[in-house]
């Protein structure tokens, strides 16, 4: 059975891969949705570590699935600034934390 940390290590991982994805044009928007919905089904599984506090990584984790809820496509595509947040925050995950946590990352686990 997996706890919070190991599931999102193993799924910033992924997420990291459908987003870069997404922006470069490379995926459908309708994958990256999938993984978001197929992501919330795994989560729901995990029992052990819930009462524990965020890594960084969790909260960046987090609130970047949120983002890609939240905004519609195209502004997720379009907008520079949305777009640089999202850069920001697949940054930090592909470093596995190493790389600054963005300010306003406030992600909270659903």
């Amino acid at each position: 059975m997996s706890n919070v940390s190991n599931f999102v290590q193993r799924k910033s991982k992924q997420l990291a891969f459908f987003v870069r994805g997404f922006l470069q044009h490379k995926i459908p928007y309708s994958e990256l949705d999938l993984f978001f919905w197929d992501t919330l089904e795994e989560w729901s599984q995990i029992k052990k570590g819930k009462h524990l506090p965020y890594e960084k990584t969790e909260q960046v984790f987090w609130h970047l699935l949120h983002q890609l809820q939240y905004w519609p496509q195209r502004s997720l595509i379009e907008d520079p600034y949305l777009r640089g947040e999202l850069e920001t925050c697949l940054d930090c995950l592909e470093s596995e934390g190493n790389y600054p946590m963005p300010l306003d990352c406030i992600g909270i686990r659903p």
